[in-house]
């Protein structure tokens, strides 16, 4: 879903589609800068969380240490998770997903490259999340308005 500028009273034109396949974008923005990480996963549970922390993980330098901050999802706070030992998690108050500097990078990337569109199967949905991500990044200085709000920059070290 997006927002739309429209006739009171009378709906937006648009596709629908009753058939119920997901995609999901697992990410990590760095705000004040574009650097960003991301899979595209085909569930969103523990598994595929650790799939992301462990992926991640790799591209932290041996010198670096990632304060990650996450909203309260089951897959976020599960106890059967094992958290690399260069990521702290950090879990947002309930209800402030605004909180999360990702969280505009997701309403971005909805209302410009994937709402109002049908596709055919998992694959079809996953090349549109993937393509998405990568006009975004391709967008240089985008993740970093996005992102890079006055107060979270007064905390980033």
């Amino acid at each position: 879903m997006c927002r739309v500028w429209w006739k009171r009273g009378e709906r937006p034109p648009g596709l629908c589609d009753k058939r119920f396949t997901f995609a999901y974008i697992f990410a990590v923005v760095e705000p004040g800068t574009d650097n960003a990480f991301a899979l595209v996963l085909p569930y969103a549970n523990t598994e595929a969380m650790q799939e992301f922390l462990d992926q991640f993980a790799a591209t932290i330098g041996e010198d670096e240490h990632v304060a990650l901050i996450l909203d309260q999802a089951g897959w976020h706070v599960a106890g059967a998770l094992r958290v690399p030992a260069s990521i702290t998690l950090v879990s947002l108050p309930p209800y402030s997903p605004e909180l999360n500097p990702v969280e505009w990078v997701w309403e971005y990337m909805k209302e410009r490259f994937l709402s109002l569109r049908l596709h055919n199967d998992y694959d079809a949905i996953a090349d549109a999340a993937c393509k998405a991500w990568n006009r975004l990044r391709a967008d240089t200085g985008r993740i970093t308005s996005l992102c890079s709000h006055p107060w979270i920059m007064q905390v980033k070290p």
